[in-house]
């Protein structure tokens, strides 16, 4: 692909994207939040009767089950949820690769899969809970400690980018200033270190060592923030499946709910990688739009964040 084709891809992901902001803020998104809730409500009470199929020992009742499950979480993710939107704006805002990005999606839905079947398994194995209890902690406590958490990694975002604009504009000043009497004071020189100097000896973590740091730090955070809010889709299996003692089978269906979940966050992956690359490529490192170029990955970031920080502010408060 040319470098021209290529950029009217990148901008056509960037097109996209902004559509669906634009929808979503405006509202426009609501039937589909409606659909999502009603595909819920028809699968959970499917799933009803798969388990007691499952129990009668009816053939192919377990894969119906799975099925089920997989829709669930399907629909569940397709309804409004804060899991898109950090992975949204997580991948628009910083450069994490598309794969690392998938990853992390991928890993998030599994997590929060993980976290719900530890909830049930602890709160009626260990602390004797009702299902109005367990709804409770996950739906309230859980919930907010996790919208808590998805808010510092925008806030982090946010600082990041103010950073990232800083020494943007710090570094323009420098351009084209060349120090022309640098062979003139060689010797006094002599003993300045930088990362090649070949003195063989390590000054400190090299960019990309701090970029993989950062990048798993970030990971971990995110990860954390999507699985501490854990589906009530999932709960209602685990619990149901706990009382009529196949467990195991909805731990099973919990993580069906997981990769059903995964499949919808990875399109929102996609499509911010798309954006992203969109955005940047409105402003190309070389010719008049130099200067852009520099301060636009600071100032995708700063925004970025501050979107995921005010949406999960809105929620925190909405819930108090």
């Amino acid at each position: 692909m040319t470098g021209a084709a290529g950029r009217v891809l990148a901008l056509a992901g960037l097109g996209v994207g902004l559509a669906l902001m634009a929808l979503w803020l405006s509202g426009g998104l609501a039937g589909i939040e409606h659909w999502a809730a009603d595909r819920q409500r028809e699968v959970q009470n499917l799933m009803a009767g798969a388990l007691g199929r499952l129990r009668a020992g009816e053939p192919g009742a377990a894969l119906s089950l799975m099925g089920l499950c997989f829709a669930y979480g399907f629909a569940h993710a397709a309804g409004p949820g804060h899991g898109k939107l950090v992975i949204g704006g997580y991948g628009y805002g910083s450069q994490v690769p598309l794969a690392r990005l998938a990853g992390l999606s991928v890993a998030a839905s599994l997590a929060q899969a993980g976290v719900a079947v530890a909830v049930v398994a602890g709160g009626i194995a260990i602390l004797d809970l009702s299902r109005q209890q367990l709804t409770a902690l996950s739906e309230r406590h859980m919930a907010d400690f996790g919208t808590l958490m998805i808010g510092l990694v925008g806030l982090w975002l946010a600082l990041r980018g103010a950073r990232m604009l800083r020494d943007a504009g710090r570094a323009a000043p420098a351009q084209g200033h060349h120090h022309g009497h640098h062979h003139g004071h060689h010797h006094a020189h002599a003993y300045d270190h930088g990362d090649h100097c070949g003195c063989g000896h390590a000054h400190g973590p090299t960019p990309r060592q701090l970029a993989e740091t950062r990048s798993f730090r970030d990971g971990l955070l995110v990860v954390a923030g999507i699985a501490l809010r854990p589906c009530t889709g999932a709960l209602f299996l685990l619990i149901l499946t706990w009382r009529m003692e196949i467990f195991a089978m909805g731990v099973a269906g919990t993580f069906a709910m997981g990769i059903g979940t995964a499949s919808v966050t990875l399109a929102v992956a996609v499509l911010s990688v798309w954006a992203r690359r969109g955005s940047l490529a409105l402003a190309p490192e070389s010719g008049r739009f130099g200067t852009l170029a520099r301060v636009l990955p600071g100032a995708m970031q700063l925004g970025a964040g501050l979107l995921i920080a005010t949406v999960c502010a809105a929620m925190l408060l909405r819930v108090t």
